[in-house]
């Protein structure tokens, strides 16, 4: 079932948002060589909570962490631990917040220090690739629009597109219908809707889209090693367009 959810409810979703928001900007001075990647969930965790917030992701069906804290090869998933970043990593940051009863979701991929220019180019094409796919986003347009146009755009700059792993609506639940896809056809999916609430986030690869599980069962990679970049936006459905819920 796909929830419409009311201006009021939009308005909750957007003050969880805003902590999800706010966690990422709080992040950046910590992303730094010999950081560990136990620090920044710890520290994720604490903001979230002095916010006044829930870390969504802790004890999603037992994930044992604050946040999913993903690095170079990892996509999604990747869990804190004393690992220490690396100058020239990517590393990704999915922070999620329940707040009042309310989910936000939001992922952001990050260099530590100078990355190299296949990074780079990972980087910045995998966040323009999502706000390609938002601006197809208003009331009465299929979903399969978003999905082709993020595909597309992929395509074109020589990502590979992870089929596995897609966007989700979210509101009262973290994960809800409907499922939103990086990869598509145009004019296919279900037709958007004012009031839902929907969580859109490319994840592309510098090499081949398959990805594998590590045994921990929750950590995926690229199966070919590749670097991956993940960006994420909850938005809400509008008349005439979209509104961001994560951010400023």
């Amino acid at each position: 079932m796909i929830n419409i959810y009311s201006d009021d409810e939009i308005k909750i979703i957007k003050e969880s948002g805003h902590i999800t928001y706010m966690c990422h900007q709080h992040m950046k001075q910590f992303i730094k060589p010999g950081v560990t990647t136990k620090f920044l969930d710890d520290e994720a965790g604490r903001f979230i909570t002095e916010q006044g917030g829930v870390p969504s992701c802790l004890n999603y069906e037992g994930f044992p962490r604050n946040i999913c804290i993903s690095i170079n090869d990892e996509v999604v998933h990747g869990m804190g631990s004393e690992r220490q970043l690396r100058e020239g990593d990517i590393v990704t940051l999915d922070i999620c917040t329940l707040y009042k009863g309310y989910h936000s979701d939001s992922a952001w991929s990050y260099p530590v220090g100078k990355v190299n220019k296949t990074k780079e180019h990972l980087l910045y094409h995998t966040e323009k690739a999502l706000y390609a796919g938002l601006k197809e986003l208003k009331n009465g347009v299929p979903l399969g629009n978003a999905s082709a146009r993020i595909q597309q755009y992929a395509e074109k700059h020589s990502l590979g597109v992870i089929r596995e792993l897609v966007g989700h609506g979210v509101g009262h639940e973290l994960h809800e219908d409907p499922d939103v896809p990086n990869y598509g056809k145009y004019n296919s999916g279900v037709v958007l809707r004012t009031g839902m609430v929907i969580a859109v986030e490319p994840m592309l690869t510098a090499g081949d889209r398959h990805v594998v599980m590590l045994d921990d069962d929750w950590t995926i990679v690229t199966e070919d090693g590749s670097p991956a970049a993940h960006y994420e936006h909850t938005v809400a459905i509008r008349e005439d367009g979209y509104e961001i819920l994560t951010g400023e």
